[in-house]
């Protein structure tokens, strides 16, 4: 069993560190919010994957005070993308020679920022295909998928192969990445035009964006922009022999939304509660690249410059 310290206990880290301390495995969860919430009540998770309950976890408010008692094996980092400046601070004094950490969090460029100032042969991506909400404080909705895949900074099939004994038998449907940018590119196909329609018509659900025949027209030809400068990038990243992204993958992201529940994405939840949107990680450093690399992305350059809008107008 390993010791897993969770920064970031939102919905999604706090699932997946539930998961984890389901199997047996030593759990601590750095709150902020939440923290009087999980004290009086534990962590509760509703999963159509089987529901958890925790009724006394080890939790925190203070990393530094963590740490003279627990040296973690693992951080699991399920920070917003928008959090990435206090990475350092909250994590740092959790860092061991040996503690390896994965980065569940959406965007491109993620696992960079965590090399900047950490060793980089510890630093991996997390991508969750998921549909997580927190419905109140200490609670969380499972509401539909679950796997979870990991990737690493250098691609490292070692490593990778250590990731994964740590998910072994845990309640997670987990596989591994062979291309980290490729997984990632994967991820901002689906999470680029639903993230980005569900914010700019109005604050909708996914069910709304898959019925009306504008906006599903719309988000394929987004996901199509995000394909080709994924490929621009894996090849200007890897050379002519890197991995590419195939056009089925649109056919299996919109079949897959089509059968899951009605979802209100991340970054819709935020527009509507006035939180700061991921914009940056998820939209406008692919945009920025493919731009760099001579991608026409029209569709996605005018739903970033939207978002942008509106959220100078919040402000």
């Amino acid at each position: 069993m390993s010791k897993v310290a969770v920064v970031g206990a939102g919905a999604v880290g706090t699932y997946y560190g539930a998961r984890l301390a389901e199997q047996g495995h030593d759990v601590a969860f750095v709150l902020r919010s939440d923290y009087s919430a999980v004290a009086e009540r534990g962590i509760t998770i509703n999963s159509k994957d089987g529901d958890i309950r925790l009724h006394s976890p080890r939790i925190t408010k203070d990393p530094v005070e963590l740490a003279q008692t627990f040296q973690p094996d693992w951080i699991l980092c399920a920070l917003k993308a928008t959090a990435l400046p206090d990475a350092e601070r909250l994590i740092s004094p959790l860092i061991e020679a040996d503690t390896r950490l994965l980065a569940i969090i959406n965007g491109l460029g993620i696992e960079e920022e965590f090399a900047k100032w950490m060793d980089p042969k510890r630093v991996f991506g997390g991508l969750a295909f998921t549909c997580i909400n927190r419905s109140e404080p200490s609670v969380i909705d499972h509401l539909d998928y679950g796997p979870l895949t990991i990737t690493h900074l250098g691609d490292d099939p070692s490593e990778l192969a250590i990731a994964m004994s740590l998910w072994e038998l845990v309640k997670v449907v987990t596989s591994v990445a062979d291309s980290r940018l490729a997984a990632r590119y994967l991820k901002l196909c689906w999470n680029i035009p639903f993230n980005g329609l569900c914010v700019l018509s109005g604050g909708v659900s996914t069910e709304v964006i898959m019925q009306e025949p504008h906006l599903r027209s719309l988000a394929e030809k987004i996901m199509r922009e995000v394909i080709e400068i994924g490929n621009a990038d894996l090849v200007n990243s890897m050379g002519e022999f890197a991995p590419q992204l195939d056009n089925r993958v649109i056919d299996e992201l919109m079949t897959m939304t089509d059968t899951m529940i009605d979802y209100k994405p991340s970054t819709m939840i935020d527009f509507v509660e006035g939180r700061e949107m991921e914009i940056d990680a998820i939209f406008q450093v692919p945009l920025t690249r493919g731009l760099k690399l001579g991608v026409e992305c029209v569709e996605l350059q005018k739903m970033t410059e939207a978002l942008h809008s509106i959220s100078n107008q919040d402000k």
